[in-house]
């Protein structure tokens, strides 16, 4: 079995998801990461960093 590894590409939907899960989940590191990738992805979005 050959398989090949693919850089897995999100969309806004799933970033969102994964920050619903990381704040559901009280993780400030990862909701931090997750707005900082979505700030870089959509610069046009103004993000709201959490407290």
């Amino acid at each position: 079995m050959n398989t090949t590894l693919q850089k897995a590409d999100l969309q806004l939907d799933d970033y969102l998801d994964l920050l619903n899960l990381a704040t559901n989940l009280g993780d400030t590191k990862w909701q931090k990461e997750i707005i900082r990738k979505l700030a870089y992805t959509y610069p046009a979005v103004q993000c709201k960093q959490p407290q």
